[in-house]
């Protein structure tokens, strides 16, 4: 079913038979294009969610080269090649092999120039995990009692480590404001 994806992508993209140039050229459907009339940019004619996807069937499927370079590839790109180094290549009979090689003969698996440049955005902190907050000197507005909660913890350990003394002071100040029995009253 991956591999399926993956054919139908590239028979709608290149929609006919290649001339037998050497590389065909064509224009890569994950990035934005210039309109060269009006001076507009129209969007990418797969967005990034079906990037993904097609990403995540090309590499259950073994054809992620098929695909055009996007964000979405070259990110797959890198993790591919790092499970390529981790995990040992197996030896395919060659029956296999010559089975696998006759659908890649078919036209629409055929190399192909897409057309078009793919800036790689560098975000900070990604590489440690953390873009939400990285480069910036504190967090976000958030709630009010967690912008606080620092500053009340402080100021709670501090009176506390004082309370036998503020309860002692107390004490003697309402002892002595008490009044006596016995008082002025006539009753």
């Amino acid at each position: 079913m991956a591999s399926r994806a993956i054919k139908r992508f590239r028979i709608r993209e290149l929609t006919s038979p290649p001339p037998p140039r050497p590389l065909p050229k064509r224009a890569n459907p994950f990035i934005a294009t210039l309109n060269p009339k009006t001076g507009r940019w129209a969007p990418p004619k797969y967005s990034l969610r079906q990037q993904a996807e097609l990403v995540k069937k090309a590499r259950r499927s073994g054809t992620l080269s098929l695909l055009p370079p996007a964000p979405k590839t070259f990110a797959a790109q890198l993790a591919a090649i790092g499970l390529a180094k981790a995990q040992p290549v197996s030896k395919k009979p060659e029956a296999q092999m010559k089975a696998e090689s006759k659908p890649l003969e078919k036209w629409w698996s055929r190399p192909v120039e897409w057309v078009g440049e793919v800036k790689e955005r560098k975000v900070p902190g990604a590489e440690i995990g953390n873009r939400l907050y990285a480069g910036k000197k504190r967090m976000f507005k958030g709630h009010k009692w967690e912008r606080v909660a620092e500053k009340r913890k402080l100021r709670r350990r501090m009176l506390m480590r004082d309370m036998a003394k503020r309860i002692q002071r107390y004490k003697q100040y309402h002892k002595r404001r008490r009044p006596r029995l016995g008082g002025k009253l006539p009753f």
